[in-house]
């Protein structure tokens, strides 16, 4: 059997690249990155189809936040369109083609013609109840919303109902799907695994302190209003935030004028993987508060750090941990339920070691990214039957 992959970024298909190529099964990845970004990804470069011309330069722009929303918009349609004409033109002999979401209509169209499978790849919750609950979400604020490009959507259900098949991360993705009238019978849960080799326990968080970490992009998506309304109230003499991850200049203002920031809220932007793990390792706990996302990969690496999380019900965290073993899950847009169990971990310090090593435990479980992969390829086996 030979699968094609297609992905505009990275995400979490060169996990299942690697994968698949150990089974050898991979006939080929598209992606959108330049080869140079790819040199870590232990593939051989045979098998890795770059097709750069749009989706680097769209990454690499630093100016996004001055220029208008349109043309943004404009630029990720084309952007999106212009790799799946590629994929579809040059797509080699495969039993299965698998495409993430949004960028695989036409290919998945050359794929069907063929008399092969075509799966769509959907890594966030069905794109019309996210474009819903981030439409609220904005409202929630007061703060502009630019709904997700109809195009982008009419591509997306296009893709749904073409595909054989639909595999998603999580149960929130998958209800998600339910809701909006696809067929149980065509979705198919697989979660991500955690790279076990770059996330490891290398340190211990500092006694008598209590230092709360952030992983993820700095948006209204991720309920960072709530983290640190949440964080404001939780009483600790020594008590810290550290948010990780890209942020826009304009929404760190919009923070700032909320008066949401204070002395010891450190923001980090971007680090590498090497310096994340430490930092995931001497963090008493971290928290994901999003009001969507398909499975959140920053727990399972948080936990393979040893550091508990608290996160919603809309991260997939149901499919990573069990609630008050590994950490907690509370409902969104609920600063209330994140105060209460930050104050709980803060005060009981030896409830939070127990967490630690529940998660540390737990982590050793999942396999690694081998489960995803096992799973994705008996799918995939399935399919071709």
């Amino acid at each position: 059997m030979k699968v094609v992959l297609s992905t505009i970024g990275k995400f979490h298909t060169f996990d299942l690249a690697r994968e698949l190529h150990a089974h050898n099964a991979l006939a080929g990845i598209y992606t959108g990155y330049p080869h140079f970004k790819l040199r870590n990804e232990h593939l051989p470069k045979s098998l890795i189809n770059s097709y750069p011309y749009f989706h680097t330069p769209y990454m690499g722009f630093p100016f996004w936040h001055l220029v208008g929303k349109g043309i943004k918009q404009e630029w990720e349609y084309i952007d999106r369109v212009m790799f799946d004409k590629h994929v579809a033109k040059h797509l080699p002999e495969c039993d299965v083609f698998s495409g993430l979401s949004g960028s695989a209509l036409a290919t998945g169209k050359v794929v069907k013609a063929r008399g092969n499978r075509y799966v769509c790849d959907r890594g966030s919750s069905h794109i019309r109840i996210q474009d819903t609950i981030l439409k609220e979400e904005h409202e929630r604020w007061g703060m502009p919303y630019t709904a997700i490009d109809p195009r982008i959507i009419a591509r997306e259900e296009a893709e749904y109902d073409l595909a054989d098949a639909i595999t998603v991360p999580s149960s929130f993705v998958y209800r998600s799907f339910v809701e909006s009238g696809i067929a149980p019978q065509k979705l198919n849960l697989i979660p991500y695994g955690v790279n076990l080799e770059r996330f490891q326990k290398t340190a211990e968080p500092v006694p008598l302190r209590f230092d709360v970490l952030f992983v993820g992009a700095l948006t209204l998506q991720k309920g960072l209003p709530d983290l640190l309304n949440a964080f404001s109230k939780i009483e600790h003499p020594h008590k810290s935030l550290t948010l990780v991850g890209g942020f826009d200049p304009n929404f760190i203002e919009w923070l700032t004028k909320k008066k949401l920031l204070s002395e010891n809220i450190l923001i980090l932007g971007h680090v590498p993987q090497e310096q994340l793990k430490d930092i995931m390792s001497r963090s008493h706990v971290m928290v994901l508060a999003s009001v969507q996302e398909g499975l959140g990969m920053v727990q399972a690496q948080a936990l393979a750090c040893g550091c508990p999380v608290i996160a919603t019900t809309n991260t997939g965290a149901e499919d990573l941990y069990t609630d008050g073993n590994e950490g907690f899950i509370v409902p969104i847009r609920c600063p209330d339920a994140l105060v209460e169990k930050l104050q709980l971990l803060a005060d009981h310090p030896e409830q939070r070691q127990k967490m630690s090593a529940a998660a540390l435990a737990c982590v050793s479980k999942m396999g690694g990214w081998r489960t995803y992969g096992e799973q994705s390829l008996a799918l995939f086996k399935q399919l071709n039957q």
